[in-house]
Order: C-alpha cells, then structure tokens, then sequence
C-alpha cells in the first residue's frame, strides 16, 4: 500500500490539521464521537483529509458504510446500494453512503440521492474539490452541511512528514525538509508520495537528492474550475486597485499552470474598457495590442506582453463611466421596450419621408420623447475623461444647434 494509505489516520484525535472543522468541542468533531451526525459535503484541495475524515467515520460509527467513487459508480450500482440502505433502515440499521468526487456525478446522479437522503434512508458524505455551489444540485445542499477543507499549513506538514520519517525509517536535512513541505503546496498526498519515492533512492534525504528526483510543483489551477475563476478574478481586483506587483504576480501564476495567453489578453481587453474606460483610451489600444503579440508570438515570448499590459492597466487612471452607462441604457431598453426613433433623427432617403417630417434634425433631441431627459454617461474626474467632461452635455449641445 501507499505511504499515504498506511499512515492515514484511523481515529479523530490522531488526524492532523482543519482545527477549525475537527478541533475543541466542534459539530463535526461531536458528531463523529457520538456516532450522530447528518449528511456533509466536504469541500476541499486535494490532499487536505477529505477521504481521512470519511475513513474516520467510517471506523467510528456503527451504521452500514458505502463507498461509491463517481467516477468508477454506475447508476446501477448506486440504485442497488441505495435501495439495500432502504432495507438496512427497515432493521433498524443506519446507512452512511461516501461518495468521493461527487462533482463527476451529472444531476441524474445526483437527483437519485435525493429522496434516500430526504426520507433519513441514507446519510450522505460527499467529498469534492470543485465548489459545491456550482457541482451538487441545490436540493442536496439544502439538505447536507458543507465543511470547507483549507491546505494544510506548514506546521501540519512538518508533524506528517516527521511520521512518515519515522515509518519508513529515512532521515532528512533541514533544508530538504524546508523543500519538501514547499513543494507540497499544502497537499499532503503530494508530500507523502514525493518522500516514499525519495526513500527508495537514499536513507538520507538532501536537497541535492532532490534536485536530481527534478520534483515540479504542481500548482492548484484548473481551467474549467473554481481556482480558474479565483485567479482572473484576483488578476482583475488587484489592478482595478493599481496593484502593479498583484497584478503581475497573477498573470504569472497563470501563465506557469498553462493558462491560454489569448485568454489572459482578452481579460485585459475586457479590463481597459470596463474599469479604464476613457479615463485612458490608450488602455483598450495597449490590450488589444498584447493580444495580437499573444496571437503573433505565441508562450513563451509573449509572456513578457501580458506583464507589461497589466502593469499599464493597473497604474491607468480607472473610470466605469462608459461601463455604467451601457448598463443604464440597458435598463431602460427592459423598461420601455422598443421605443420609437425620433423622427427629426430618423434616416430620410425619400422626399415623402422629409416631407412626413423624418430626419429635421433640430436641436439635440436624440432619444425617444418618453425617455428624452435620462442621462446615462457621468463622465468621471480621472485622466483624460476628466479633460474631456469640461466638453460634455452643454458644449456638445451648443455645437449642434449651430451646425
């Protein structure tokens, strides 16, 4: 068996980390001591102890455990189990269904669980790494506590590797230690893996070890989960605060995990006009720029493009005049429908259409009478947006009375 699996623990008090899930006198805690506890959803990165604690119930309680995996569970070996859960209750024997990944369960799957769960026929613990609000069906929420698991921190590293040390009878340096636990990143599947592997090679392990084992971190990204989404949305709030450093540092993090680069770009296009607006139009220049360098050039030679464009992005004075604005607009067009064109705007290419009044352009009435005094765009004080506002509204309208 894996290092990981023999040094998993088998009791609440041996398991290492999550103390504010498992430690002091809390629910989870409570509940796996009294062998009482309802149906949760353990979410989590991997290697935080999801499937330990599940293991851990599964030891402590004297209900009937199942394990299903979603990704190896068929619909009929779930039906089979739940209705053997059906039967176990009419015994008088409670039934605990762990099911690991249950995000890879489609809403079939899941709509399944649910009338086993809302009668008491089974006690449901999902374990999953995808954010459970967008994965498990809302009725299954509702009905379960969902428990976020954190990575685990150093000094619970430290106290895992320093078990392990002792199990496989290896010794390490201080700095191959320091290594080790960085490498990790917070995964202590990862940590358990990499020194069981080292172990075969040497009883002693250094950094010099190491460095010939070419150990890569595996960064926690997923381009169509959470962590995807985290980051873009860190990117975008650190230079919506003219975060320069921020801003880098998240380009790069994507970059490093295999992000597409034309998809960073399209972000920062997406960013120069939401939140620079005409405060600086050269934003929206400058990102459509980088993407066209991305598409040009390709990784690894564009990734400087992308750095430049959000360092520029983030030091740009910020306006959402122009975003704020469409939105307005927008309300109004849910509001009112399809108003009628101004006919004095109106296009007039025949004579009976000027003589019915179409296109006599007169003063500045440009919006449909029901709406004709709404003002949309607040133009803000920030760069060039602030020059531009001494020209908004009055002089405009001056200019067109004239001509």
């Amino acid at each position: 068996m894996p290092l990981s699996e023999t040094l998993r623990p088998k009791k609440i008090e041996e398991f290492i980390g999550q103390s504010h899930i498992v430690g002091g006198d809390s629910w989870l805690k409570s509940a796996i001591k009294g062998d009482n506890f309802s149906s949760i959803i353990l979410f989590g990165p991997p290697g935080s102890g999801k499937t330990t604690l599940a293991n851990i119930i599964s030891n402590s309680t004297k209900s009937n455990f199942v394990r299903i995996n979603a990704v190896l569970g068929t619909v009929k070996i779930l039906k089979q189990e739940l209705e053997k859960a059906k039967e176990k209750k009419l015994e008088g024997l409670k039934t605990v269904i762990f099911i690991d990944e249950i995000h890879r369960f489609n809403k079939a799957q899941q709509d399944l669980l649910l009338p086993y769960v809302e009668k008491g026929d089974i006690v449901l613990i999902g374990a999953t790494t995808e954010n459970p609000s967008f994965t498990v069906i809302s009725p299954l929420l509702s009905r379960s506590k969902v428990l976020m698991l954190e990575r685990l921190q150093e000094q619970d590293l430290k106290k895992i590797l320093r078990s392990a040390l002792k199990q496989l009878k290896v010794s390490v340096t201080k700095e191959a230690e320091k290594i080790l636990i960085n490498e990790s990143n917070g995964d202590a599947r990862i940590l358990l893996n990499s020194l069981e592997d080292l172990s075969l090679r040497s009883k002693k392990i250094d950094k010099e070890l190491i460095e010939k084992s070419n150990f890569i971190k595996i960064l926690k990204y997923d381009k169509s989960g959470e962590e995807h989404y985290n980051i873009i949305s860190a990117l975008h709030k650190s230079m919506r605060s003219s975060d320069p450093d921020a801003a880098v540092y998240w380009v790069a993090r994507m970059i490093d995990a295999g992000e597409d680069p034309l998809y960073i770009a399209r972000r920062l296009i997406r960013f120069a006009s939401e939140d620079i607006g005409v405060a600086d139009p050269h934003a929206l220049l400058i990102a459509t720029s980088a993407y066209n360098a991305c598409h040009y050039i390709g990784l690894p030679e564009c990734d400087v493009c992308l750095a430049e464009t959000a360092i520029y992005l983030s030091l740009a004075p910020k306006s959402r005049a122009s975003n704020d604005a469409l939105k307005n607009a927008r309300e109004d067009i849910r509001k009112f429908g399809n108003l009628d064109v101004p006919f004095n705007i109106r296009n007039a290419p025949t004579r009976l259409m000027k003589e019915l009044g179409y296109g006599s352009k007169t003063g500045n009435d440009n919006l449909p009478d029901k709406i004709k005094n709404k003002k949309y765009y607040y133009p803000s004080e920030h760069g060039i947006e602030g020059r531009l506002k001494k020209f908004h509204r009055s002089d405009k309208r001056n200019y067109n009375e004239k001509k």
